[in-house]
Order: structure tokens, then C-alpha cells, then sequence
């Protein structure tokens, strides 16, 4: 959809299902401000998956693997996209793919030995991820030049964002009461973790509208956190009408005029 926020309203427009495909249709994130990605189902397995949006194109964009790819990202500064595989062997791991030639089947594992479960780009060489750890998630800084990984903070969540204009990283972690907080990661600076917002119960996904809203999505209704704001959840946008609820991830575009959600069709 389209969206135009001012600060004191949040137009949608342009809303449209651009998936219209049973299976898993998630993931999404947005390679430019004209091409989404996101994890689809094709022929029985979960693919990079791009639509093309003024063109009103989707198309598989990887050559099939032995697994399923999930949670594909352009690098920022290369024409590169990093997706986690996950073998049928059940082996996880972070993979690069040659956006230019996608087709030739090429692909290179990162981060050998670490199971990458979600991740976000800081810069072309610096992630920050979500690594499988037992019965949890862990926090980790890897630099995918060097292959060093530091292990940063336990018990952490899926949702895991750049913060527009910023050298910090947001993510979240699960408190005492088993939901979800959101931290503000100076990653460029002395690497201190700042508490920003518990995330409503039952809810593990959020996004950045700018340096200072975040947004996110709940049954049918989407909310923003404004940090110089009343410092609580105000309901923005009731998307209802468009015949869909359970909203969970959410990306937002490089310029702030497009938003992609992920949500169950009402039947």
C-alpha cells in the first residue's frame, strides 16, 4: 500500500494482495523503493520471491535449492541478497545470491557454523541477527568480511531493523512476562543497548516509519509509537475494510511511501 503520514494523520492508498498464493507468503522487505522481497511458496517450497510494483510483476528470483530460502534482504550497497536457507537436511544457514544473475544458481554460505535465524544489514559488512541457541533465540554482531561473531544478549526476538538516519539498530528481546521489548543498539558507537517500548502483548513485529515512529500491525488495526510523542501506541489506520486480520511483519520502503504487511485473508 501507499501511505502519506503527516503528524497528525496516516493515509493508506493502493492496497493490494500481491501474493494470491496459499502456502507460506511472508518475510517481506523492500530491495528499493520499486521492488519488494519476501519468502513465497512455489511448486511446494519456500523461494526469494520479488514484485515488481509499478510493472505489477512477481517472479522467483532464485535458481531452486535443496531448502527453502527465508528472510531475503538486499545488501545495501551491492547488488547482492542475503536470504537463510534452510536445508532439507535441516541445516540453517546465511546465504549470498547474485541479484544481477540470479539465474546461474550461484550462491556462497556466510558465516560458516552459525544458524542464522533473522537478521537485518547495518552496512555491507555488518549484521545483526538472531541466532539459534536451544530452545531460544540470541543476539549476535557478525561481520560477514571477517566472519567475527560476537555474541551480544540472550533471549532475543525475530523483529531486528536499521533505524533510518541512524547509526543504531533496533531489536527486541522477551521480558519476565513473555513479550516482547524494543532496544536501541548503537552499533557504530559503544555498542549500549536503550530500552525504547514494550511491543503490545502478543505481538513480535514492529518497523521504522522514520528516525522517530515506529509502526506495527495488530489483528486488522495499525498502530505508531512516536518516541517524542505520549510515549504509548495510538491507533493510525483500520484496514479492515481490505478483508484481512492477524497482521504480523512489516516493512517500510527506503523513502517512507510504501509499507508491506503480512496477514491472513478473512475468509
Amino acid at each position: 500500500m501507499d501511505i502519506n503520514t503527516t503528524p497528525n494523520n496516516f493515509e493508506v492508498s493502493n492496497f493490494r494482495n500481491i501474493s494470491n498464493n496459499p502456502g507460506y507468503n511472508s518475510q517481506p522487505s523492500f530491495a528499493d523503493n520499486e521492488n519488494l522481497l519476501f519468502a513465497g511458496t512455489q511448486n511446494g517450497q519456500t523461494e526469494i520471491m520479488q514484485f515488481a510494483i509499478n510493472l505489477k510483476e512477481k517472479k522467483r528470483i532464485n535458481m531452486p535449492t535443496n531448502g527453502g530460502e527465508y528472510s531475503p534482504q538486499k545488501f545495501p550497497k551491492s547488488n547482492k541478497i542475503a536470504a537463510v536457507r534452510l536445508d532439507t537436511t535441516g541445516v540453517q544457514g546465511l546465504y549470498a545470491y547474485d541479484y544481477d544473475n540470479l539465474e546461474n544458481g550461484k550462491n556462497k554460505l556466510l558465516l560458516p557454523n552459525v544458524e542464522v535465524a533473522y537478521f537485518a544489514f547495518h552496512d555491507n559488512a555488518r549484521i545483526i541477527a538472531s541466532e539459534l541457541g536451544g530452545n531460544q533465540l540470541n543476539l549476535i554482531i557478525a561481520n560477514l568480511e571477517t566472519n567475527l561473531v560476537e555474541n551480544y544478549i540472550s533471549n532475543s526476538g525475530r523483529s531486528i531493523h536499521n533505524v533510518p538516519n541512524s547509526n543504531s539498530v533496533s531489536y527486541t528481546l522477551i521480558n519476565e512476562d513473555k513479550n516482547h521489548d524494543i532496544y536501541l543498539l548503537d552499533i557504530d558507537g559503544d555498542k549500549e543497548s536503550y530500552f525504547v517500548c514494550q511491543l503490545p502483548v502478543g505481538i513480535q513485529d514492529h518497523c521504522w516509519l522514520s528516525e522517530t515512529k515506529l509502526v506495527l500491525g495488530s489483528g486488522s488495526k495499525l498502530y505508531e509509537y512516536n518516541l517524542f510523542g505520549n510515549q504509548e501506541w495510538k491507533e493510525v489506520a483500520d484496514l479492515s475494510s481490505f478483508n484481512i486480520s492477524e497482521i504480523t511483519r512489516i516493512a517500510v520502503s527506503p523513502n517512507g511511501k510504501r509499507l508491506a504487511l503480512v496477514a491472513e485473508t478473512k475468509q
